[in-house]
Order: structure tokens, then sequence, then C-alpha cells
């Protein structure tokens, strides 16, 4: 309470200073009223969504969060933060995550900072999610979509600055706050961006606290040079850092700490043929710490009987070249090379106090190569109709330099592909055709695409195999999917269906639990990846409608259903059928509404089997949450949002849920469970 309050006094001296600097904006920046819940498909397996408006649940603190608003998405709950995405039931690297166009991939072995993690979306323009193969611009291996978190930096007209701020206070202690400053002149323009967050232990709805705390910062300088109308050269640099307790494990993490630095740039309008050029290259390093003493009372284990340390670090680096082309003027072409070279690295202690761990030297466990070929085409045909195609050639490498394998439990064996490099040449393509019906607001579509994906970091060397102590031999996963769907647009109605159905050859398994031989007649638990071959099939459905001035009703329906052919049983890790429904009340600067989330029992589960994520843990309840939720536009430049998420303070956790660990001071449960009733208020300013 005592963090609320702080939090309240921070938001009016905001909201003052808000106010007296409307004397001093010329033109005032409109604000939206209406706090969103669902976003809306415009165009066919595309959603693009304003991370800067107020939602319910509360305002999203990491980007595994802001993606729950986007039917087809869930997270795998772990604590307060850094929960993994999954769509339509796939997670880990078959969702590729770019920021600003690059790739980051965490070093947790155990998945404490997928690329989410690295996101605090209000310092983003824009999310736009791609779902399913429907498109080769974005990298390789996105069997099931892409999400872009982008920045715009358009050239100016006239010198200009501006000031965008907001703060978030909600209950358990939840304080964020953002501030994002612009000024330049039509030839020079610089951005700093600045975000932090922290929250304590959050309850569930019986009062019991969960391991959850979290606190995290981040800050982003770009400088944008614009010599001329349609060049322009863009430098920007990231760094941030933090820590973040875990409900769902023996350890927490303690830094978090990212470099980033890119260079990008574009030249348009070169030839009536050629409309524009683009070349962008960057590094991004993570350093990432996790023990079992800084965020949690120390309790020596079997495990761990002293004070543990695990010290990974992964540096990426890469690039794009991309040209788009107009070959005729009913062909657009767009065709490109990337590029990707990662590097991992670990170091550990079992005792802190006798042998620190940075005391110790890093030690390379992996190192990636990928080179990909790229191009993607849409043609207009008769009227209404669009041809959209491609396809990309991807070559990988990956290094096994470890001589060792670290089974757990004080135990490791000679690693059989010491020394070993593999690699593998991979094609992946789609074709989709689109329908406008004539005279109506009707848009049809179809498409056909393929997939193939290589292991990635978890799956190839974290993991073992069934029949080895490395599973490096693991072989890619080709996924081939169909997608239906349609659109609906017209006055006061908004509606879109999209349907997929998938065969996925090879499918990547990580099973836990498996026993082998641990030597001497012993046996041990091992976690193994294999390969298996898998369906699926699913869809979204979202409505909205202004039946009368005023009134919007929003509602949305996802559901997914996979098997595991090769052993006969469900596959793991899907979440169930699930339902939003929302109502709202909007007048010109103030707006009212709820929402309603209600999620089936999961029936269907394969207990020890899933993802690079996590594993089934058996059947789960059904459930369905209330939320309400208020905003009001003070000023043109100043709105007030505020909400209550969980209104009966119910008690529940999503089927995906990791499983909750035994932590002193704390009750375990069988999942992770999410919060109860929780009260937030949030404050934005423009000028």
């Amino acid at each position: 309470m005592k963090h609320f309050r702080t939090s309240l006094l921070y938001s009016f001296l905001l909201c003052a200073a808000c106010l007296r600097a409307e004397d001093f904006s010329p033109e005032p920046t409109s604000l939206p009223a209406v706090v969103v819940t669902t976003q809306h498909s415009r165009e066919p397996l595309v959603a693009v969504a304003d991370p800067k408006a107020p939602a319910q649940p509360a305002p999203a603190h990491d980007g595994a969060d802001v993606l729950k608003s986007i039917p087809g998405f869930s997270v795998i709950r772990k604590g307060g933060t850094d929960g993994d995405p999954v769509l339509r039931g796939l997670a880990g690297s078959r969702l590729s995550v770019l920021l600003d166009g690059e790739s980051i991939f965490g070093g947790c072995g155990n998945r404490m900072d997928p690329p989410t993690a690295y996101v605090f979306p209000t310092a983003y323009d824009r999310i736009t999610v791609i779902k399913g193969p429907q498109t080769v611009l974005h990298g390789p291996g996105n069997s099931a979509g892409v999400v872009l978190f982008e920045r715009d930096h358009a050239r100016l007209s006239a010198h200009a600055a501006s000031l965008d701020t907001s703060l978030t206070t909600a209950s358990f202690g939840r304080f964020d706050a953002f501030a994002d400053a612009q000024a330049g002149t039509p030839v020079v323009q610089v951005r700093a961006t600045g975000t932090y967050t922290r929250a304590d232990d959050y309850q569930d709805g019986d009062g019991r606290a969960v391991n959850s705390s979290y606190a995290r910062w981040s800050a982003n300088a770009t400088t944008v040079w614009t010599p001329a109308a349609h060049t322009s050269v863009t430098l920007s640099a990231a760094r941030s850092d933090g820590e973040a307790a875990y409900a769902d494990r023996a350890m927490d993490g303690t830094v978090f700490d990212r470099e980033n630095i890119s260079l990008r740039v574009r030249q348009e309008q070169i030839s009536p043929r050629i409309t524009a050029a683009e070349v962008q290259i960057f590094h991004n390093y993570v350093d990432h710490v996790m023990d079992n003493f800084t965020l949690r009372t120390f309790t020596p284990t079997m495990m761990m009987p002293g004070r543990a340390v695990s010290n990974p670090d992964r540096l990426t680096t890469g690039g794009r070249g991309l040209l788009e082309l107009l070959p005729t003027d009913d062909l657009q072409l767009q065709a490109g090379v990337d590029w990707q070279r990662n590097t991992h690295t670990v170091r550990s202690t079992a005792n802190e106090l006798t042998a620190p761990y940075a005391a110790k030297p890093r030690m390379r466990d992996a190192r990636f190569k990928h080179l990909g070929l790229f191009a993607e085409a849409r043609q207009a045909l008769a009227a209404g109709q669009r041809l959209i195609a491609g396809a990309r050639l991807d070559q990988w490498e990956v290094h096994d330099p470890r001589t060792m394998v670290n089974l757990g439990m004080m135990m490791s064996l000679p690693n059989p592909t010491a020394g070993h490099t593999r690699s593998s040449d991979l094609f992946s393509g789609f074709a989709r055709f689109e329908q406008d019906l004539v005279d109506t607001p009707l848009t049809l579509y179809a498409g056909l695409g393929q997939v193939q994906r290589f292991p990635d970091y978890w799956e190839a060397i974290k993991n073992e195999s069934a029949a080895s102590a490395s599973a490096l031999g693991t072989a890619p996963e080709t996924t081939r999917q169909i997608d239906l769907g349609a659109l609906w647009r017209q006055g006061p109605l908004e509606f879109s269906v999209s349907l997929f159905a998938a065969r996925i050859d090879d499918f990547i398994l990580v099973q836990s639990g498996v026993v082998k031989s641990a030597g001497m007649g012993r046996t041990r638990s091992a976690i193994i990846t294999r390969n298996i071959d898998a369906t699926t099939l699913g869809g979204e459905a979202s409505l909205g409608w202004r039946p009368v001035k005023h009134w919007l009703l929003d509602a949305s329906l996802a559901y997914v259903r996979g098997d595991n052919d090769t052993d006969d049983r469900p596959l793991a890790q899907l979440p169930p059928l699930e339902g939003r429904l929302s109502l709202a009340y909007a007048r010109d600067t103030w707006s009212v509404g709820g929402l309603l989330r209600a999620v089936a029992a999961q029936d269907r589960f394969a207990v020890n089997q899933g993802n690079i994520v996590g594993q089934d843990l058996g059947r789960s309840p059904g459930f369905a949450v209330v939320s309400l939720n208020a905003s009001w536009q003070v000023r043109p430049q100043v709105r007030v949002s505020a909400g209550v998420d969980n209104l009966l303070d119910r008690t529940y956790a999503e089927h995906i849920s990791r499983a909750g660990a035994m932590i002193a001071g704390f009750t375990q449960t069988t999942r992770v469970n999410e919060p109860g009733r929780t009260l937030w208020l949030r404050l934005d300013c423009k000028f």
C-alpha cells in the first residue's frame, strides 16, 4: 500500500506538470480515451497493436504481457515477469520476435529471459503480428509466426520537439515509469527513451504469496540523419538490466544485462523500378546471472547444497540487406539476404563463498551461424484479387565445443559430439490468394506455407537425446500449413475469422522425466529432445460491433488442437479454448467498460512432454475472470485510465503455466497461480 500511495503522488505531480505544459503546446495532440481490450485484424493474418494505448488486463510491463490481448496468444507463467508467449500452441524459436528488425536470444538455459523479457512495450510505437508461415521477410523458422516490435523515425518536415510520458501504479507494489523525448530538424533528429518497472511478490486469489517480485530498467538513444528527403541513416544504442524472482524453479535471475547497437541505412525512390534499398547491421549482447540466495532465503538441497550461481551469456551479431522493386506496375517484389552469428558461453559455481563464479573462465558451449536468401512478391490480378508468394533458402551451421556434458547432481559425461559441426540447407515458402468480393466489404483468403526450422540452442545443446548425452543430431522440423479466412469491415461492424491446419514432420519434442542410466546400476531422470510427427488445427475469430452510438461490443474466440501422431496421444503444451467478451461505453472524453475472459478446462494433455519452455502437468480446470476499466481525457494532452483485474479475486492458473516449485516461505502450488484482485491506475501525458 505504501508503494501504491507513493506512485499516486508521482502520478499527480506528473499530471500537474502536463497541465501546466499545455500552455506551451501550440498543437495539442488528442489521445484516444477508450481502453483497448482486443486487437482486430485489418488484413489477412496480420494484427497491429498500439503498445502505448491503455489496455486491460493492466498495462503490460514486458513483451509477452502485451501480446495476451491478441487472439491466439497465451503466456507461460513463471513468476511476475518474463513469461514465454505462445501463438497457436507453439512457443520458443517457432515464434520469431524482432526488436526494430533485430534478433535477440536469451542466455538462460531454462528460459528465464526469452526475447520478450527485454521489451518494455510502451517504448515502441507499433506491434505487428503475422500469423503462420505466411511471410519470408523476417528471418528463418517462423512456423507459428512473427512478432515485430517497431519504432518510427519518419523525416521531420520542420523543427519539432515532443515528450511522451506515462506512469502506472498497481496492487502488489507495482510501479512503471516511461519517458520518450524527441527533437530535431528535417536534417537530423534524436530520440531518447527511458523505462523503469518494478513489483513486489503478488498474491493469488486465496491470498497466497507467489515468489514473483521484479525490477527492470532500460534506456535507448537513437540518432537519425536525413540529408535528403528519401535518405536516412539511423544509429541506435540500448542498455537494460534488472532482476526477477521465479516461482517455478530453484534459482532467481539477478542480472539481465543487455547491450545493443545497430545501424540502418535506407534509400528510397532510387529509380522507377527500384523503390528502396536498405542495409541493417546489429550487435546484441546479453549477460545473465542467476542464483539461489540473493532474492530468496538460501535453503540447502541435494541438488544445490551450497550457494550456487550460473552465469550464461550470448552474443548475437547479424544484419539484413533488402531491395524493394517494382518490376511492373502490378508487381511488387522484395528480395534480400539476412545473416546471423551467435555464440553462447557459461560459467558457474556450486559454492559462491569458496569458488566465486566471476573468477572462473567462460566456457563456450555453442556457436550458431545462419545465412538466408529470400524473396517475396505481391501481384495484383483482376480487380480485387491479389497473389502474395515468397521463398527463402537458409543455410545453418552449429558447432559443439563441449568436451563434457553436465547432467546435473554433480554428474557429467564425455560429450559424444565434442568438436562436431553440423550444417543443414533448409527451404521455406508460401503462396496466398486474396479476394475482395465486389460491392461488399468482405475479403476471403487462402494460403499454403512451408517452414523448415533448425534446432535451437535449447533443443540441440541444452538437452540430451534418447540414446546419447548429446542432442546435436536432432533433425530439423518441417511444418506444412493451410490458412483460410475472411475479413468483414463495414460501418459499425468488424469481423474476422482465421482457420489453419498443419502437418509437422520431425516435430522437435522436449520430454522430461526420462529414465536413463547413471552408471553402476543406478538411474537418473533426464530431459531429452526427440523428433516426432504431429498435426495441429484451430483458429481465431473476433467481432467488433457498435450497436448504437457510444457503445462498443468486442468478442474473440481462439482454439488449437494437436496430436502427437508418433506416440498416438495429444500434443503437449496446447492452451484450451478461450473466449473474451468486452462491453464499453465511450463519450468524447471518457469511457467505462468491462471484460469477461473465459477459458475451458483442458482434458487433452501429455504429462512430461512439451517444448523448451515447459511440459504438461496434467488436466487443468476451466475458469472465468471479470475485469472493469475506465478512462478520462482530462485535457487533450492528458489521459487517466484505471481498472480492476480479476474483480472477483478468483484463484486460477493457466494450463500451460510452469509447475510451482518448493521455495522457503512460500506455499507450493501445482501450477504458478495468476494474480488475485489487482487495482491499477495509469497516467499518460504528451506534449
